[in-house]
């Protein structure tokens, strides 16, 4: 089914308001959560609801909470999230690194004990729009949900990794991708009847390859949510070696370094750790200058022939902003499945989702 992105996002909003979020931050969730759909990232949109209301609801994640700054300097700062909702404490964490990075050059922020921060490639792209390259480590603590290469058992979260490179006078770069084949919302999504998943993305105790999300979650019925507790398989880390030890460096300066945590046992509540670096280019040189070999070499980037007829070479971030404006236009698709879970968390919450003028033509 496809489903208008503003009636969606106002039923969002009103779910969380009705769970004690404030009229802001209810307002925020929900943006960020269907802006993840409408760039593409099904993973991190309007199908995290349900498991977000039920943290909600045991304690997990805190509404209304503000980042507290632990320590600073001029171009540092250890920034803790409460626990509170990642779409309120990660603007608030990229705002601090780009203050200090107009003053200073250079801005190092290492946020810990925040919610789910969703797509991180928001926050790149917010860093893009004020001129601001960032780069960012991501890690779940409390999270096992992918096999080191070589391995079979549960050791790493899906440790994603951003970086946004602004192009005055253009759209800017945006890399933003888990390190694990797949992120664990698109499982999710393919066990809600949405996209199946890619071949061999996820493991077998046994080392067989899958793509079965029942290897990830067990088993489960018909309405009842898919817990990646209760299964026995993991995800593969992406590009076999190389994915697993850029999952290991996120561990490590994302959870470690900042004091959130890494995955595996002995962290007993969920939460991400972010390390951001953020870069004024106007300290490094004239602007002008990177701004014209940059454009000069992305267009030489793209100038490569297709591999396949009427294919065509893109760069991080231009799929995102085609899916964005085809979706706009035709409607955010959802699983028959998904709709039904989202709608039974709304009615949970005492909002009725039938109020809601949503557009479910077949997609």
């Amino acid at each position: 089914m496809l489903i208008d992105a503003e009636p969606l996002q106002a039923l969002v909003r009103d779910i969380f308001q009705a769970e004690g979020c404030s009229e802001a931050e209810s307002e925020r969730i929900a943006l960020y959560l269907v802006r993840a759909n409408l760039t593409g990232h099904d993973s991190h949109g309007v199908i995290r609801v349900p498991r977000y209301v039920q943290w909600l609801r045991d304690g997990e994640f805190v509404a209304n909470q503000s980042a507290e700054i632990v320590s600073e300097t001029e171009s540092t700062a250890v920034v803790d999230g409460r626990y509170g909702f990642g779409q309120s404490i990660g603007p608030e964490a990229v705002r601090i690194g780009l203050e200090k990075a107009e003053k200073s050059g250079v801005a190092v922020v290492a946020l810990r004990h925040s919610a789910h921060l969703g797509r991180i490639g928001e926050w790149a792209e917010m860093a893009a729009e004020a001129g601001i390259v960032s780069v960012h480590f991501v890690n779940v603590a409390g999270s096992q949900l992918v096999a080191p290469f070589g391995g079979v058992d549960r050791r790493l979260s899906t440790a994603p990794f951003a970086v946004g490179f602004p192009m005055p006078g253009r759209d800017p770069v945006i890399l933003d991708f888990a390190t694990s084949a797949v992120a664990e919302g698109k499982v999710l999504v393919a066990a809600r009847g949405g996209k199946p998943l890619p071949s061999g993305s996820l493991i077998e105790p046994d080392g067989t390859l899958s793509a079965d999300p029942h290897t990830l979650y067990g088993p489960y019925g018909e309405g009842e949510a898919p817990d990646y507790r209760k299964g026995s398989g993991a995800i593969r880390a992406f590009g076999e070696h190389k994915g697993s030890g850029l999952a290991l460096m996120c561990e490590l300066l994302a959870g470690a370094f900042t004091g959130s945590g890494c995955a595996g046992p002995g962290v007993p509540r969920f939460c991400n750790g972010m390390l951001s670096i953020y870069m004024k280019p106007a300290f490094f040189g004239p602007p002008e200058a990177y701004a014209a070999e940059a454009q000069r070499y992305i267009a030489f980037f793209k100038s490569s022939r297709p591999a396949t007829a009427g294919g065509e070479v893109l760069v991080p971030g231009e799929p995102e902003r085609r899916m964005r404006e085809k979706r706009l236009r035709e409607g955010v698709p959802l699983s028959d499945d998904a709709w039904a879970a989202i709608c039974a968390t709304a009615r949970s919450a005492g909002v009725d989702p039938s109020r809601y003028p949503i557009r479910s033509d077949a997609a």
